[in-house]
This record gives structure tokens, sequence and C-alpha cells, in this order.
């Protein structure tokens, strides 16, 4: 009897109906091939460190000069899956999804819809200039008269949860689903955060340098079919 050579050819077909394709790294563990940097105090003064570094095959943010590590490419209907943890102190850092215009906040915070990485608050959602909605908007964004996406509007939409971060120090897995108008958010695969009827469905992915030394040392796409 023949080997059934077909079986593989239609395992990877029933994949692709499930709606996902390859997966790809956007680090290599070596360099920052694929990104680039706006750091615009290192504009000003080029002598300040090098806020994103590759050290020992991880991506790190040092935290300061404040900036962002911005993919050269435009993303759509995608899965991330970023594996981060404080290596020291906590402190503050974000992903930003749909990322497009720069220094349009605060002459610093790229047009975007920011998911939190800050500690004990991960997967809050923060709009830029952009904006989402989510249920039990006024319970967890505030009053609907403060709403905003610019400087001095309530910006910032809590997340289901605070208590699914690992201890200080260990690695936090965090999982961004972009689908259409869509973002979901899974947290060491609790969810954490779920928005609908964003204003950008596509656009750059971006890793803060927000005041805390953080550690990447995955950062994977997969393309939603």
């Amino acid at each position: 009897m023949k080997p059934h050579f077909f079986l593989p050819l239609l395992f990877f077909s029933f994949l692709s109906l499930q709606g996902f394709s390859q997966t790809t790294s956007l680090f290599d563990g070596k360099t920052l091939k694929g990104w680039y940097m706006d750091i615009p105090d290192l504009e000003k003064d080029s002598s300040l460190r090098i806020p994103f570094i590759v050290r020992e095959g991880m991506l790190v943010s040092l935290g300061t000069p404040q900036g962002h590590l911005i993919s050269e490419k435009e993303y759509e209907n995608y899965r991330l899956e970023v594996e981060y943890r404080f290596p020291g102190k906590p402190g503050n850092c974000g992903v930003l999804v749909h990322a497009s215009t720069p220094r349009s906040l605060y002459g610093m915070f790229p047009k975007s819809i920011e998911v939190q990485m800050m500690h004990q608050n991960a997967g809050d959602f923060w709009c830029i200039v952009e904006d989402i909605q989510v249920h039990d908007m006024e319970i967890r964004r505030g009053p609907k008269e403060d709403w905003g996406i610019t400087e001095g509007m309530e910006r910032r939409i809590k997340n289901l949860t605070d208590d699914s971060e690992k201890p200080l120090g260990q690695w936090n897995h965090m999982v961004i689903e972009c689908k259409a108008d869509n973002i979901t958010v899974w947290l060491n695969g609790d969810l954490v955060n779920k928005g609908y009827a964003a204003t950008a469905k596509k656009g750059q992915i971006a890793l803060q340098a927000e005041g805390a030394e953080v550690e990447f040392r995955k950062v994977e796409l997969t393309q939603l079919n």
C-alpha cells in the first residue's frame, strides 16, 4: 500500500481554513532589524544613551530616554505574542498597536491604541488619538463627559483583572489579537481586556521606553487570514 503523502497537505489546508498562517518572529535575538527608534530627547542630545538594545538574546528597553521602538512594517488582522518581565524595579511600559502619525500626543506618543504593561495595570487600554469601546464603559473609563483621546482627557480604559501578572522578575505572556476593529488581550492565559469599534484597524507596532527597564524574550506575530 502506498503511503498517504497527501495527508500533510490536507492538514496544512485545514490549518489555513482555521484562519491562521505562519508565525513570524519580529525580533531575531541578535539585532533590532525591522525596527526603528523615535526618541525625541536623543534627537536633541546625541550624547544620551540609546534606550533600546539587544542583551543576552533579549530585546531590552532601558526605560530612558523615553520614546518608542517602532516596526518598519504595518500590520492588520494579527495575533501578537509578547513575553516580557521587569528584571529590577517595577515600572511602566506598553505595546502600541495600530500606530501611525509620530509624536501625536505630548510630543512623544504616536497615534495608536496602547496595551498597557505597567506593573499591576497590565491589560489596560490607553487611547492615543485613536479610540476604542468596551462593555461597561463608564465603569471602566469614568464619566462620559471626561472621555477623550488627546491631552487632558480620560484616555485610560481599565482592564478586567489586576491579578493576572506574575510576581516581579518572572516572565509574563501577553497575547494581543487585532481583528478588524476588535482588540482582545490575554495575560498569562486570562482574558484581561476586549474592545470593539476601534477607530483604526491597522498600523505599526511599537514598544515603549517609559521609565523602567523591561526585557522581551519573544515578540511573535501570526497573521490572521
